[in-house]
C-alpha cells in the first residue's frame, strides 16, 4: 500500500471512531446500536378500555420485551394522550420497584447479567452552553448499573425486607443483591440438598419467581419441577404438563403443585397469585391446587397488581418450546398485557404488538413518580431532545441521603 492510501485510510479510520458513541443510547445501554430500534415492534393494537384503564388508574406501566431487548413505558398524557417510550437493553426480564427508595430496578440477563438502576429526573442543571430543552419532569433515567456472572441466569427481581433479591435459576436459589455488585444465596428448596451439599451448579428446577412477603421465610417461590433428574428444564424434551410448583420460603417444599412452567408468582395479602404459563392462564393457589381466574391469548408471563386491576403479559410460543405449551396453540399466541379485573377475571383492556415476541415483567408507577422513559416511541434516539437530557440531567436519589 502507498503512503499516501495509508495516510487516507488511517485518517478515515480516526474520522471514524471520532464519531462512534456519540448517541446517548448507545452509552446508557453499553450497545453500540441501541439507538437503531425497529420501529415495527411499537406498532400496536388496543382492545376494550386499554389506555382508559391507565387515564383512571393514574398510573405509567413498565414492561421488559426481552428478545426485542426493549424497556416499554405506557402512560397516557391528560393533554397528549397515550405516551409510549422506550430504552433498549440487552435480553432485559425481572423488574422491581423500591417504592420507600425511588428506584426502579432492571434486570439484563444476556452474559455477564446486569442489574440497571433508573430513577426519575429532577431538573436539567443550569448551564451557559445550552438553551432549555422541553423535557417533561419524572423521566426514569439510568443513573448505575452492576455487573454479575451470567452463570446466575436472573429472572425476576423482588424487594424483601427491603433488598433487592433475585432467582438465580442457575443456582437454583434466590440471591440477595448488593449495590456493591457482590451476591449471596439466602435461599435455596430442600430438593437440591445432596451428600455432598445444595447443587448450585446448574439449573435444575427453572425456579424463575419471586411472590414477596415481608421476609425470605414468607415470600413463596415458582419453579417447573421439584426434582432433580438428567433431563433438565432447559431441554426441549423436558416433560413439563402438570410437574410446575410453587415453593415455600419457610418450609422450603412444595405447597402447590399440578402447573405447567409458571411463571410471576405474585403474594397479595395472602393469597399467592401465578401465570400458568403452558396453559395461557392466570389465577391463584387454593388448598394446595391451581385455581384459573382467566385464560388469555398466549404464554402468560408478567403479572402486577394495582387496586382492583391486573396486568399480565401474553408472549408469542416459541416454535423450538412449543412442548413448554400443551394447553396453548402454536399459531395464536399473542404479544401483549392485558387488565383484568381482579374479582372477576374480566377483561378490561388488552394491548397487543403485532411485531412482539416474548413480555417477561409488567410492573405499575404512579404517574407522579415516573411518566416514562428517555426515547419517545418514533423519535431519533439521537435526537437533541435526549441529547440535552443525558448532558445536564439531575435526579434526587433518596436512598444516598
Amino acid at each position: 500500500m502507498k503512503s499516501s492510501d495509508r495516510d487516507r485510510d488511517r485518517e478515515a479510520m480516526w474520522e471514524g471512531q471520532n464519531e462512534e458513541f456519540r448517541d446517548p443510547a448507545e452509552i446508557v445501554g453499553f450497545w453500540q446500536d441501541a439507538g437503531n430500534a425497529d420501529i415495527r415492534l411499537l406498532e400496536f393494537e388496543t382492545k376494550g378500555r386499554w389506555w382508559e384503564t391507565l387515564l383512571d388508574l393514574d398510573i405509567s406501566l413498565l414492561v421488559t420485551r426481552e428478545y426485542e431487548h426493549l424497556l416499554l413505558c405506557m402512560s397516557v398524557d391528560d393533554s397528549a394522550g397515550p405516551v409510549t417510550s422506550l430504552m433498549r437493553l440487552p435480553h432485559p426480564s425481572g423488574l422491581a420497584v423500591d417504592r420507600d427508595n425511588g428506584v426502579v430496578y432492571v434486570a439484563s440477563t444476556r452474559n455477564p447479567n446486569q442489574i440497571f438502576d433508573f430513577v426519575p429526573l429532577n431538573g436539567l442543571m443550569s448551564r451557559l452552553d445550552m438553551q432549555k430543552a422541553p423535557i417533561e419532569d419524572k423521566v426514569l433515567v439510568p443513573i448505575r448499573t452492576r455487573l454479575l456472572p451470567g452463570c446466575l441466569y436472573i429472572h425476576d427481581l423482588a424487594m424483601v425486607s427491603g433488598a433487592l433479591h433475585a432467582n438465580s435459576v442457575g443456582q437454583n436459589a434466590v440471591v440477595r443483591l448488593h449495590s456493591s455488585g457482590r451476591h449471596e444465596r439466602v435461599w435455596w428448596p430442600r430438593c437440591i440438598e445432596a451428600e455432598n451439599g445444595p447443587i448450585f451448579g446448574r439449573n435444575h428446577l427453572q425456579l424463575n419467581s419471586i411472590a414477596s412477603g415481608a421476609d425470605v421465610q414468607s415470600s413463596f417461590f415458582s419453579a417447573s419441577t421439584d426434582e432433580v433428574t438428567d433431563l433438565r428444564p432447559g431441554d426441549p424434551e423436558f416433560p413439563v404438563d402438570g410437574r410446575g410448583v410453587i415453593f415455600s420460603g419457610r418450609s422450603r417444599q412444595a405447597i402447590a403443585r399440578g402447573l405447567t412452567r409458571p411463571h410471576s408468582a405474585r403474594l397479595v395479602g395472602d393469597r399467592i397469585w401465578v401465570d400458568n404459563s403452558g396453559y395461557g392462564e392466570v389465577g391463584y393457589i387454593e388448598d394446595g391446587k391451581f385455581r384459573t381466574v382467566a385464560g388469555l391469548p398466549g404464554w402468560t408471563r408478567g403479572l402486577c397488581f394495582c387496586e382492583n386491576v391486573m396486568f399480565v403479559g401474553t408472549s408469542r410460543i416459541l416454535p423450538r418450546f412449543h412442548k413448554y405449551a400443551p394447553g396453548l396453540d402454536l399459531e395464536t399466541g399473542r404479544c401483549g398485557v392485558h387488565a383484568l379485573d381482579v374479582n372477576t377475571g374480566g377483561l378490561l383492556g388488552s394491548i397487543f404488538w403485532p411485531f412482539g415476541s416474548q413480555v417477561f415483567s409488567v410492573e405499575w408507577l404512579p404517574r407522579d413518580f415516573a411518566t416514562g422513559l428517555p426515547f419517545q416511541a418514533g423519535n431519533n434516539a439521537s435526537s437533541v431532545r435526549e441529547k440535552l437530557l443525558f448532558y445536564s440531567f439531575q435526579v434526587h436519589h433518596s436512598e444516598e441521603d
